[in-house]
């Protein structure tokens, strides 16, 4: 098992060794280099974040009625019997998925819509009492495929969750377009509108609460999202999809940009398989992130059980002026298997963080509603002091890192550069923007505690409330011999991936900002 602590068992990657090794910061230098912690930087003309499925749904609804050429669905998991908008109005049997799509290709004669769906996720559907999807297919009009993806390791998963409309339009994150995702950012305790989907007319079981986030963009990073939905397409498939010359301007008229004319990196995991050779960007960037943030570092992940992340973060901690590091987490994993191997796994890197956490900069988190239920985090999201905000598919586990296919995209305010200090501003207000979600204050209360206490940790244990809507300190359980065993040996979630924490840290810790600013 190897740590961050250990070795480098790369020597060969490219990042070339620094200078002196002085430690000096390298004011303006970048956190996103293609070919290394992204694979590439595109221009959105506009970009925008959907917190929680609600309002994301509801979008998506609306810009798959107005797609005129394509619609590629690239996910984990898919059912076309979910409503997209109940609080829209309208029959509850238009609503649905499946409705909407044959509405589409209905409406554009020449509009082609296919959906890609990882193959074992195909037999979590079964469970859920959706029609197989050879037969969802053979039932579809023309123009409308379902296709099952089988093209990937044993034990791996297809994982990214993307649509694109028009080659133009692009949504990617972690929220996927399935059964259980539909929820408002309130959160309520009770909301009749969040139900699992049935085959018939009435409402299905009422579901929790769930927390996730996906993006939206056009222009140039639209375009590559679409380039990654088609070659996926086609390795899942054995069909070639030609791009559409044409761009078309359909940003959705309701969605307000959270940023205009904003450079996008796309950082990928692709696991060795066949003639594919192993990417593992989301890795590297997890990395050098770590190894370059100098005040703060706020994750929101669904596990947190990749080890070498964990011994990367304890180096950090360890250090008199190192980050504040906070960790957003479901109470428990989703099923009894997931929790027996992220759960477990949880709990060995907990001691190690908590071990390490010498100087009080670590908190765990769990959120909860008004009357204290427990809010299911599935978002995948990251937050480094003022400097990079990053949205995708991949959890802080060994899977996302060379497992299972994944997408990632970082937007970073580059020192020096025209509209840094706009783009750090929009990064560190996002950030708040979710802390007052989970704490149920507002954006700037957040921003006001952190400001005063000097510390991102200080600052939400000064907003932490005993009662309602908050965040909790989680406590892992217990682990017994056979539990402790499973989660050290890491036999249900292998790491696949050289080890390269020794050259990134080396490499990005030049990199940390300057003292001097005060922002957590």
């Amino acid at each position: 098992m190897t740590g961050g602590g250990e070795t480098s068992t790369d020597p060969g990657i490219r990042l070339p060794e620094p200078d002196g090794g002085d430690g000096r910061s390298e004011a303006g230098a970048r956190l996103l280099i293609p070919g290394e912690t992204c694979w590439r930087i595109e221009r959105a003309t506009r970009f925008a974040i959907f917190v929680d499925a609600a309002d994301y749904f509801a979008t998506l609804k609306r810009a798959v009625l107005c797609a005129e050429r394509r619609v590629l669905f690239i996910g984990w998991d898919f059912d076309p019997r979910i409503r997209l908008d109940p609080l829209g109005g309208g029959r509850p049997e238009d609503d649905r998925l499946g409705a909407v799509l044959e509405q589409a290709v209905e409406r554009r004669p020449g509009l082609e819509i296919g959906v890609l769906q990882w193959d074992l996720g195909m037999l979590r559907a079964l469970g859920r009492g959706l029609k197989p999807i050879v037969l969802l297919d053979r039932r579809a009009p023309d123009r409308l495929t379902f296709a099952v993806d089988t093209h990937h390791p044993v034990g791996g998963a297809h994982h990214q969750k993307i649509v694109v409309i028009d080659d133009s339009l692009a949504f990617a994150g972690g929220i996927d377009v399935t059964a259980d995702r539909w929820d408002t950012s309130d959160h309520a305790d009770d909301n009749p509108d969040r139900c699992r989907p049935v085959n018939g007319r009435g409402p299905g079981r009422p579901t929790g609460p769930w927390h996730d986030a996906t993006s939206i963009m056009t222009g140039p990073a639209a375009r590559a999202l679409a380039e990654l939905a088609r070659e996926r397409w086609e390795s899942g498939t054995g069909e070639r999809i030609e791009p559409i010359e044409e761009e078309r301007d359909c940003w959705p008229e309701a969605v307000e940009p959270l940023l205009t004319d904003v450079d996008v990196a796309i950082s990928r995991t692709r696991p060795e398989h066949g003639d594919a050779p192993l990417v593992h960007e989301v890795e590297l960037l997890w990395l050098a992130v770590i190894a370059a943030a100098r005040r703060s570092l706020y994750v929101e992940s669904q596990y947190f059980a990749s080890r070498r992340i964990a011994e990367a973060v304890a180096e950090r901690l360890r250090e008199p002026h190192g980050p504040d590091v906070v960790v957003v987490n479901p109470w428990t994993a989703d099923g009894w298997l997931s929790e027996k191997a992220m759960g477990t796994a949880r709990a060995c890197v907990l001691e190690t963080l908590r071990e390490a956490d010498v100087h009080d900069r670590f908190r765990l988190y769990t959120p909860v509603t008004e009357q204290r239920a427990h809010i299911y985090v599935h978002a995948k999201v990251t937050v480094v002091d003022d400097r990079l905000l990053r949205i995708g598919s991949s959890n802080v586990n060994n899977r996302s890192m060379g497992l299972d296919t994944e997408c990632d995209l970082a937007i970073e305010a580059v020192e020096g550069e025209p509209g840094a200090e706009e783009l750090a501003a929009a990064i560190g207000s996002f950030r708040d923007r979710l802390l007052a979600e989970h704490l149920g204050c507002t954006p700037e209360q957040v921003a006001a505690a952190v400001e005063a206490t000097g510390s991102l940790v200080r600052g939400i244990e000064q907003l932490r409330r005993p009662a309602g809507r908050s965040l909790i300190p989680f406590e892992p359980p217990e682990l017994g011999p056979a539990d402790r065993a499973l989660g050290e040996s890491e036999v249900m979630d292998p790491e696949k991936t050289p080890n390269r924490w020794r050259r990134v840290e080396r490499f990005f810790a030049r990199r940390r900002r300057p003292r001097s600013r005060a922002r957590a």
